[in-house]
């Protein structure tokens, strides 16, 4: 990531299109933010050209609303991502031990990968591993193992898995490899 990236700060007057636009390694988990602060429209047309402020005031929000979301958003540009390896957050491997468990899939790994789809191009897919492939990068945390091919470590290396609770609950991924990203924040570019 560029310092000028790092330094970059979402304001009020740019507009939810602009935000993924211009940090779309965080995508995911701006959207979750926007998302969890009422502005279910993310990825609208309308995200097009309305801008944050008056996405938030029209809504009926109040301006300590707009304050809110804006501290929180850039919270997240914040957060420091370790790129030399695949992050899961405590809280997501939590749920998939959960998951898995209710599955009858326990002891089963997490694998992670991508797909070529949505409008940006590629999607992540995360999936029951019964077992670690040949060809996979094995990381083991929080009680879990991740399995990602080799071929496509490199593109998914620095991402972080995590869960949300909320309207759209599920796993997120934010990826700090991803140079584009749709409005809705699912789909992603290099």
């Amino acid at each position: 990531m560029s310092t000028t990236q790092q330094e970059k700060k979402i304001t009020r007057e740019m507009t939810i299109d602009s935000i993924f636009t211009e940090f779309p390694h965080k995508a995911q988990k701006l959207a979750s933010t926007l998302t969890k602060a009422g502005l279910h429209c993310v990825g609208c047309s309308a995200a097009t050209w309305e801008t944050l402020e008056s996405g938030v005031l029209g809504h009926g929000m109040q301006e300590a609303d707009l304050e809110r979301l804006i501290n929180n958003l850039n919270a997240v540009l914040a957060e420091v991502v370790d790129l030399g390896t695949i992050t899961v957050t405590q809280r997501a491997a939590e749920k998939f031990i959960t998951i898995c468990k209710a599955e009858g899939k326990e002891g089963y790994g997490l694998r992670f990968g991508e797909k070529p789809a949505g409008c940006s191009g590629f999607e992540h897919v995360l999936g029951f591993s019964e077992k670690a492939e040949a060809n996979d990068t094995v990381i083991s945390t929080h009680g879990i193992q991740v399995h990602i091919s080799k071929n496509v470590y490199p593109n998914l290396c620095g991402s972080e898995i995590d869960y949300v609770d909320g309207l759209e609950p599920g796993f997120k991924v934010s990826n700090p490899n991803a140079k584009s990203s749709c409005g809705c924040g699912n789909s992603y570019g290099y």
